[in-house]
């Protein structure tokens, strides 16, 4: 074997040094491979996700409290906690809640955090406080655009400074800035709400987390532009403008043990003497100090924010009120507000009339899990329960539409039967095109002035372009009613709740299968008794601004709920209507009202619903219900999508030159949902939680892009250039051996001459 000869390295230098070079960068390069390696071992955790993309990992003995892991060059650092405490005071009709959102930073930044949070579609939000150690700072009510220039102002001078703002009526998003490392920022903002009510039960609704949005892609037309010389061009209309503001990242829960615990009291002081309380989808313990008052907790502690907190309680005696009347005093008005229950016996006496029924389910990504299941058994007990003089058909959408006959069928054995077996078979995938079923539904080919027409539309409501649904309800009602049913653990009631007040019908919510038949059949009861129609009220003395300005039909044991703002409380309010054919009506004096609590509140948050209800039916411009809706906004105090709370710090805290590190907090995905339905199998949470995803469902179900192998493991950005430095350290030694020899067989040539 030859040996090296360091006489041929000695007379040509170049050439040792070749070797060295080359020798050099492959050992950096291994190193670098090597310490990349140990780095992920030391990183990787048994339970964890392999794939990186997911920036946001919890570790599993961290789930109580709340912690997340961000990955950042290929190093883990802990994030934002995020710990809410939820009490809420009911008293008789109303409610305040107090909802404290507990932000820590333990990392070694200051930091701004982003929260989207749900809040009821009818609380009216007005008090916004931020406690920072001892101190506690109030925010005020201002315009929207002036409330985000002050944050932003206090954001860039290092003072901490709390944003609440509205995205929809029952999405909202705080913004806190400039939370030092170490620190704990309180932020708390309270509302009021009006208590629901049917039939003899009351309850209340708490959202906890907001489920993930479809949210349909941009439409791109080319116009001619050629009158004015300036040729084609394109115009770009999104249906979601402000879909960034609604998309906070979503954790998938098979990857990561949830965030945000949430701990939850209920003080219930109903008015009455209670019966029984309970919570058909969280365990709690119940306190009875007495017997029209109760402290309600959960029972299991703090529980994670992924699905609604509902909470029903019932009148100890047989029936309950049947009408209330309470009053509010503020500055030099009264507000009133009134519960009246028309008597269901009247009901029960008229004759049903044929019926066109409408059936419309949602089997969407959205709707995987346990959602369709509920959907499935809710339709198929409706179906059971059609009569034989009833006609009715079914659409199913997803991104795609199916209608189950071209017009409606008689509901004769065979044809339900046929629609059973439809509706068994479905799976739930794809998008969630909401608006095309709509339009189908309410599409009335009978023409049969004869038959009620009612179209039952089973959904969750996870879309982001409500307004183009209240629009299509708006335009194509015609004698339809749309009647809603709300599946799952975390429905999108404003939606639900609005499309039935613009279809002049009414909302359901499923939560759970052990719901559906008895959820269903009060929906039934709804739709074989004729409603309270042609309603009005007249005030015998009083000069009243009564909301909702058009009044709603009433079905069976909903009860008539108006608000009023009046000059005096004198003399009495009539109640007028028809309950089919006949006439109904209701006498009720003022001297008999009770106080209340927050209803100048309520008042103010109704009239607004109004004007964006006129601004749908073009009953106003946008411009004059924006004009409306931010006078009530400032002169009540309350937040809406024109106004914000803001609270400012105004002692600098971060110093000067240290770098402020955003951080958008994600949520879990609700309960019950399949996160594989919903993102099409991708990683949804994007590096450093800020940058937002591309949302999957937005593209048609056979277009969407082949997923990543989800346990692929990729090495961290920073280690990328050890593979070129091995190519090279290699390409050099090979190089510098191959001149080695050459050298060494010309000099055994020159020898042997």
């Amino acid at each position: 074997m030859d040996t090296f000869d360091t006489t041929d390295s000695n007379e040509h230098p170049w050439l040792g040094r070749l070797i060295v070079v080359g020798l050099f960068l492959l050992a950096q390069g291994i190193a670098v491979m090597l310490v990349a390696f140990v780095a992920l071992l030391v990183s990787f955790e048994p339970g964890w996700s392999a794939t990186t993309e997911q920036a946001s990992l919890l570790q599993p003995g961290d789930a109580k409290s709340g912690s997340l892991l961000l990955k950042e060059d290929g190093a883990y650092t802990e994030a934002i906690r995020l710990g809410i405490d939820v009490d809420i005071t009911v008293s008789g009709p109303t409610l305040r809640a107090r909802v404290t959102q507990i932000f820590r930073n333990p990392t070694k930044d200051w930091v701004e955090a982003t929260y989207v949070y749900p809040l009821p579609a009818d609380g009216a939000v007005d008090s916004l406080k931020m406690v920072v150690g001892n101190r506690v700072i109030v925010g005020d009510i201002k315009e929207r655009q002036q409330a985000r220039m002050i944050y932003e102002e206090a954001r860039r001078a290092g003072q901490k400074a709390a944003l609440t703002e509205q995205e929809r009526p029952n999405i909202f998003t705080n913004s806190v800035a400039n939370i030092g490392p170490g620190e704990t920022v309180l932020v708390q903002i309270e509302y009021q709400e009006p208590v629901h009510q049917s039939g003899n039960e009351y309850s209340l609704r708490l959202p906890l987390v907001v489920g993930p949005r479809y949210n349909p892609a941009p439409i791109v037309q080319s116009v001619d532009f050629r009158n004015d010389g300036s040729g084609w061009g394109a115009t770009n209309s999104d249906p979601v403008p402000d879909r960034d503001r609604i998309s906070p990242p979503v954790l998938d829960p098979a990857r990561n043990a949830p965030v945000n615990p949430t701990s939850i009291t209920v003080r219930l002081n109903a008015g009455f003497a209670l019966g029984e309380v309970t919570s058909p989808h969280h365990n709690v313990k119940v306190a009875s100090p007495d017997n029209t008052m109760r402290i309600v907790s959960l029972a299991d502690g703090a529980v994670a924010a992924d699905r609604d907190f509902e909470l029903t309680w019932k009148p100890a005696a047989v029936k309950a009120p049947s009408v209330g009347l309470f009053r509010e005093r503020v500055g030099d008005a009264d507000y009133l507000l009134a519960f009246v229950t028309p008597p269901a016996a009247e009901q029960a006496t008229q004759k049903p009339r044929p019926r066109e029924v409408i059936f419309v389910i949602d089997n969407s990504g959205s709707m995987g899990g346990t959602s369709i299941v509920q959907a499935k058994a809710s339709l198929t007990y409706a179906l059971s329960r059609l009569q034989p003089t009833d006609r009715f058909n079914v659409i199913r959408f997803d991104d795609t539409m199916d209608v189950l006959f071209p017009v409606s069928v008689a509901a004769d054995a065979e044809r339900v039967g046929e629609a059973t077996s439809f509706v068994s078979a479905l799976q739930a995938r794809g998008g969630t095109e909401m608006v095309p079923a709509m339009r189908a539904a309410l599409t009335d080919k009978l023409g049969d002035a004869g038959m009620v027409r009612q179209v039952v539309f089973l959904t969750d409501g996870a879309i982001g372009n409500e307004q183009q649904l209240f629009e299509t309800i708006t335009a194509m009602r015609g004698r339809s009613r749309v009647f809603m049913v709300g599946i799952g653990s975390a429905p999108n009631t404003y939606l639900m709740t609005r499309a039935a007040e613009l279809g002049r019908g009414a909302f359901t919510h499923i939560g759970s299968v052990e719901q559906v038949e008895e959820r269903m059949r009060g929906l039934f009861a709804k739709l074989e008794n004729p409603a309270v129609t042609g309603l009005s009220v007249k005030f015998s003395e009083a000069k009243a601004d009564v909301t909702p300005t058009i009044i709603p039909d009433v079905y069976r044991d909903e009860p008539l709920v108006l608000a009023a703002k009046l000059d005096t409380v004198a003399g009495s309010v009539e109640i007028k209507g028809r309950v089919g054919d006949r006439p109904w009506s209701v006498t009720l004096p003022l001297q008999n009202t009770a106080e209340g609590n927050g209803l100048s509140k309520l008042w103010a948050k109704r009239k607004i619903a109004d004007a964006e209800v006129a601004r749908t039916l073009r009953e106003m411009t946008p411009e004059d219900s924006d004009k409306a809706i931010l006078a009530l906004a400032l002169d009540h105090q309350i937040v809406t999508r024109l106004t914000s709370l803001v609270a400012v710090d105004k002692t600098p805290s971060r110093p000067e030159g240290e770098p402020l590190k955003p951080s958008e907090l994600p949520i879990n995905l609700p309960a019950g949902w399949d996160f594989a339905k919903v993102f099409g199998e991708r990683q949804q949470v994007p590096a450093q939680l800020r940058e937002r995803h591309a949302d999957a469902r937005n593209q048609p179900a056979t277009r969407r892009p082949t997923p990543a192998a989800p346990d692929a493991i990729r090495l961290p950005k920073t280690a990328t250039s050890a593979e070129l430095k091995m190519t090279a350290g290699l390409i050099l030694v090979v190089l510098a051996l191959i001149l080695f020899v050459f050298k060494r067989r010309q000099s055994l040539l020159t020898d042997a001459a």
